[in-house]
């Protein structure tokens, strides 16, 4: 049941006020790094601020067209936004433009954009739309394969571009699902799946797979509290493993240790198997498939890593891990950016006055690392601003969406949350050494026009949803 309200009254200009800051210092940094002498003029198109200008004006008439939409037609076109985008990340895989290796862009209508900013959009709504329905129920694995497909179908088509940065975004969304309900044991499993990720990058298979045996051992023990059957198949695996390496050095097989260790595991896995179902021992197979999977895993971060990863990504995870060390090569803008935000100090150089912005020193300064000219022009006080402020937007997101009476536009507030989070996140990650350099703009202070433009309208649907709040009744 719904009523009639003002939504003009109930327009939340805290929110409205915080994105107005970040937007204007945003652009205020693009005109620093692209200022100069012969250009002084902030309408010239010739330069990235004019450009910007443009951009954040068009952002300005989208949002304000948001207010004149009923505010249902959000929920209703869900789907088909969704199905659009998804169309338009086919089609730009097909008719894109290639852009720094990577076919990202389209032209529609004379103006090239970037399907996969918007595919963060629709993938929000598509999410609130099939959560809020008064029928499903998210521990259900049919709920939860749909909700996997809408995440990772956009996932692979962005990915395929090749656009791996942007694609690790969209995971982001498990923030949405988890405040819905979904199971803890999947934040476990994808928690430790992520540092499995890491661990195969950075040590040998063979100490990775006895980690994980000896985990799969002490979550058997914590599950079943079964003693005497988790001994029995620790022993069991060892008098294999010793019996399987004689064998190899007797006939000379010349097999490797990690090898020995997987057929031990596989044939006492099976004997642990048969006992389980004889004596009625719970979760024994759970337990060896998840154990097998993480190891097939181990196999598919080899491959990724070394197969479709591109040579300067494969450089910038080992640099970030330490394994390998080049400031004047790949981890050159990293090291270029550090240098920056530490010549900054305190109070900063002053607008500017950057040294490192003014001889462009950091490549990609007014997109990716935009962060940067913050610190070595406004320094300190300035990138604490900056935090900040995006924590307090992120914080007024979060209220926004808890005081909603639809279930629907409390679900999309999660996920403008969990994007905005994630971009910023790595962002600044990115520019101090935290995280690989994946290109991921800073949201509203960054360069580029299908960014703004998308990271507006992202933001102000759950500004107009939270103004009609007042139309549900209790």
């Amino acid at each position: 049941m719904t009523r009639k309200v003002n939504i003009y009254e109930s327009i939340d200009w805290i929110t409205i006020s915080l994105y107005l800051v970040l937007v204007i210092f945003g652009w205020m940094n693009i005109f620093a790094v692209n200022y100069n002498e012969k250009f002084r003029t902030i309408f010239d198109l010739n330069q990235e601020y004019g450009r910007q200008l443009i951009w954040i004006l068009l952002s300005f008439i989208a949002v304000s067209s948001l207010f004149v939409v009923d505010y249902k037609s959000f929920r209703f076109f869900a789907y088909a936004i969704y199905v659009g985008i998804i169309l338009l990340l086919i089609a730009v895989l097909v008719f894109g433009t290639l852009t720094h290796g990577s076919k990202s862009w389209i032209s529609l209508f004379g103006l090239n954009f970037q399907p996969s900013e918007f595919a963060k959009i629709a993938t929000a709504l598509a999410i609130a739309r099939y959560l809020s329905a008064y029928n499903v129920k998210i521990k259900s694995f049919t709920s939860i394969f749909i909700l996997l497909a809408f995440i990772f179908v956009p996932v692979i088509l962005i990915f395929l571009q090749p656009d791996w940065g942007t694609s690790i975004i969209f995971c982001f969304f498990f923030i949405v699902l988890f405040r819905e309900g979904l199971p803890g044991w999947i934040l476990i499993l994808g928690a430790v799946t992520v540092a499995l990720f890491i661990a195969s990058l950075m040590f040998p298979r063979l100490y990775i797979v006895i980690g994980l045996i000896v985990l799969a051992h002490v979550v058997y023990m914590a599950v079943n509290k079964r003693i005497k059957h988790n001994m029995v198949t620790v022993l069991l695996l060892v008098v294999l493993y010793f019996i399987f390496k004689f064998i190899n050095v007797y006939f000379g097989y010349g097999r490797s240790e990690y090898v020995i260790l997987l057929a031990a595991l596989v044939i006492s896995s099976l004997i642990s198997l048969v006992l389980a179902i004889r004596y009625k021992i719970r979760n024994v197979v759970f337990i060896l498939f998840i154990l097998f999977s993480f190891i097939a895993f181990t196999y598919s971060v080899d491959y990724v890593f070394h197969n479709v990863l591109k040579p300067h990504q494969q450089k910038r995870v080992n640099i970030l891990l330490g394994k390998e060390i080049d400031p004047r090569g790949y981890g050159y803008n990293v090291n270029q950016s550090k240098i920056a935000i530490g010549s900054g100090g305190f109070a900063g150089m002053g607008f500017l006055k950057g040294t490192q912005t003014k001889l462009d020193f950091v490549p990609e300064q007014s997109t990716d690392f935009i962060f940067c000219t913050i610190g070595e022009e406004w320094g300190f006080i300035g990138t604490t601003i900056v935090v900040i402020l995006f924590a307090l937007l992120l914080l007024r997101i979060v209220i926004l969406a808890e005081r909603q009476r639809s279930p629907f536009s409390r679900i999309y507030g999660y996920g403008v949350a969990s994007m905005i989070f994630a971009h910023f996140a790595i962002n600044i990650g990115m520019t101090i050494g935290l995280s690989p350099v994946i290109g991921i703009p800073l949201p509203f202070l960054s360069y580029g026009g299908s960014s703004v433009l998308a990271f507006s309208i992202l933001l102000f649907i759950l500004v107009r949803l939270d103004a009609s709040r007042m139309a549900y009744l209790k």
